[in-house]
């Protein structure tokens, strides 16, 4: 039986040295032995083995490109998005696929967004890019950071500066105002149901 050092495991699984640490720790994948100085030993079988656990089916991780625009009528910054995501890939030597979405960046849902999950979480590939942030959710970005993290896949921004368009900023603000109106209404709502129940009053259905 061979070992292999952690570094040579690693870069046979396409993962760095502190992804293993990370996986002995949960208990994902223990080294098959661990020498006096604390240095991590992987054995060939492990290594089969972690291929076909972790990337069952994938030979080569890809990089995924993401972008997003809030509604139709700004099809054109998203073209422009798709454009630029698209150089910044072939620039840096990148071997890509490129997701695109139309919605709200505070709307999880999306198709997009969930392929682009579900891609991760499969290990299909090693690192997103996206133009902002924000293009990537509005809120909760290290949420999915964690996530990305999790399965060794890095979040690339292109261009760091916070920005927020006037026009998205607004339709956020409106489906967030329109999912806690909705939320309050059917609070409202059950409450007269249970006060017309306790009553007597209530049979089911309303009637004019």
């Amino acid at each position: 039986m061979e070992y292999l050092s952690i570094g040579k495991m690693a870069k046979s699984l396409g993962v760095t040295e502190q992804t293993l640490r990370n996986w002995d720790k949960s208990g994902r994948l223990k080294p098959a032995y661990v020498a006096e100085t604390g240095y991590r030993y992987y054995s060939d079988e492990q290594l089969a083995k972690a291929k076909g656990l972790f990337y069952e089916g994938s030979h080569e991780r890809y990089v995924l490109g993401y972008c997003r625009v809030s509604t139709k009528k700004q099809s054109e910054n998203l073209d422009t998005q798709i454009e630029c995501v698209r150089q910044y890939c072939i620039a840096k030597g990148y071997s890509f696929k490129i997701i695109t979405d139309i919605g709200s960046g505070i709307n999880y849902n999306k198709r997009g967004l969930q392929d682009l999950l579900s891609k991760v979480m499969n290990n299909e590939v090693s690192r997103i890019v996206v133009m902002y942030k924000d293009r990537l959710v509005r809120f909760g970005f290290e949420l999915i950071e964690y996530v990305c993290k999790y399965h060794n896949v890095e979040i690339e921004v292109i261009d760091l500066t916070e920005k927020f368009g006037q026009e998205e900023l607004k339709d956020d603000l409106i489906q967030i105002t329109t999912d806690f109106n909705s939320k309050l209404a059917d609070r409202r709502l059950n409450k007269v149901i249970n006060e017309l129940k306790e009553g007597g009053d209530y049979n089911g259905g309303f009637k004019d």
